[in-house]
């Protein structure tokens, strides 16, 4: 029987009293807002886009979504109420290798780090982090990679956006985990725990670029460090963590003879794929309150205690939890099933995968 992790015991106790990042504050997500091919930053405006997201937040997520509409969501799938803000990331599936069909992979939520990281902080001398503008909106990760193009420390924006994405191999109590960028190659017991880096700098000028990523860029270290002179203003660092329940699966699937049997709706096997989006939906003047004036080492808000910071609320999970929007993209994403939805045909590199569109499906 496939199931969800428990919500509470797995997600939110972690992200209500502590995690082993270091964040500033941490916004917990319960279920999926929805999960559909609608991608508001990639094809605004337009649907279905290329591969189903599951998607978390205000409750107004649409193709032609915008800061002002966010901001008018009726409710959130966040527990912190003051961020309307919208995240997803692609949906798992694991095809069957006797069968080859394809079947959805629960998760136990989406966790994100609000990180005060760089030398812009001013914990680290700098001049203090700035929130979100109206209309913010960025990437993280490429869909269509299949393959690692640089060497780990080069420091480039590339191999900083490839390193931005990872994993980890959870297998606690049995087994020793492990980590990497690709796919592991055995099961893990305690969960495929899936993060995502969001680039920290901004240019001060675009709330958006033509390719969603150079209005912003990553920290010279990535986890930490400084912002290029091309993006002076210092963000809050986002990171992204799912846990997705593949141990549900381990019954079907012998590692000594089968190839992970794990896909990205993107049609990758390999995992290189892994990426995330943000639009923002914040109360600016709360995430600013919040960087300024919450961040104390002598109490719970220099913890990273999200409801210790008197700008921010924290709501019950039963109550973020039934915050759902329906989709719009009329097609069948679960159960069992012959193709992944929209033209994903399985690509294993190691060359960039081709990104289809219903329309130029290769027959």
């Amino acid at each position: 029987m496939v199931h969800a992790f428990p919500l509470v015991s797995l997600l939110f106790q972690l992200a209500i009293y502590g995690g082993t990042a270091n964040a500033w504050f941490r916004v917990a997500c319960t279920g999926p807002l929805v999960q559909e091919r609608v991608d508001p930053i990639i094809s605004p405006g337009s649907y279905p886009s290329n591969h189903v997201h599951t998607i978390h937040g205000g409750s107004n997520f649409a193709p032609n979504s915008t800061f002002d509409t966010l901001r008018a969501s009726k409710c959130t799938s966040c527990l912190v109420p003051q961020d309307m803000s919208n995240y997803w990331f692609p949906k798992l599936y694991f095809q069957d290798p006797q069968t080859k069909l394809f079947e959805p992979v629960p998760n136990g939520g989406l966790l994100v780090y609000y990180q005060n990281r760089g030398d812009g902080d001013k914990r680290n001398g700098g001049p203090g982090l700035k929130a979100f503008p109206p209309g913010f909106k960025m990437i993280s990760g490429n869909p269509r990679s299949r393959s690692k193009k640089f060497a780990v420390g080069e420091g480039s924006q590339g191999e900083l956006r490839e390193r931005a994405v990872h994993w980890a191999c959870l297998r606690y109590p049995s087994s020793a985990g492990y980590e990497s960028d690709g796919f592991p190659t055995t099961d893990c017991e305690s969960g495929l725990n899936a993060r995502v880096h969001m680039p920290a700098c901004w240019d001060g000028k675009n709330v958006d670029s033509p390719d969603h990523m150079a209005h912003v860029a990553y920290l010279s270290g990535l986890d930490n460090g400084k912002c290029p002179s091309t993006h002076p203003v210092p963000l809050m660092k986002l990171f992204y963590e799912i846990t997705w329940n593949v141990h549900d699966f381990a019954s079907r699937w012998n590692p000594a003879v089968n190839k992970w049997p794990f896909v990205y709706a993107t049609g990758d096997p390999t995992g290189y794929s892994w990426h995330a989006d943000f639009q923002n939906g914040w109360d600016t003047n709360a995430l600013q309150n919040a960087i300024d004036q919450c961040d104390n080492p002598n109490d719970e808000t220099g913890s990273g205690k999200t409801e210790a910071c008197r700008f921010l609320t924290v709501l019950p999970v039963a109550q973020a939890d039934q915050c759902r929007t329906p989709a719009i993209v009329k097609e069948t994403i679960d159960g069992k099933l012959a193709k992944l939805p929209g033209c994903n045909p399985i690509q294993s590199g190691p060359g960039d995968a081709t990104m289809y569109s219903d329309s130029n499906c290769p027959k």
